[in-house]
């Protein structure tokens, strides 16, 4: 059986230091257009495939915090 592949980013977001946390979550649901917390989870666990412009709002927001290993469930 073929390994499934993650479109999860909690190794990205378990590299955010608590006291930015809220902050990043807000970024990337606006740059998403995600209205509600659960949309948002929904997207950090890997439950949906991003679109290409998702991934690079993303990948962007992780990079001001100087985090560059975004993709994967660890």
């Amino acid at each position: 059986m073929p390994k499934r592949q993650s479109f999860s980013f909690k190794k990205g977001w378990n590299q955010v230091k608590q006291k930015d946390a809220s902050e990043v979550r807000i970024k990337i649901m606006l740059a998403l257009g995600l209205k509600e917390r659960t949309s948002f989870y929904y997207r950090l666990n890997g439950k949906c495939e991003p679109t290409i412009s998702e991934v690079a709002s993303i990948e962007s927001i992780f990079k001001e915090y100087g985090i560059s290993k975004v993709w994967g469930d660890e």
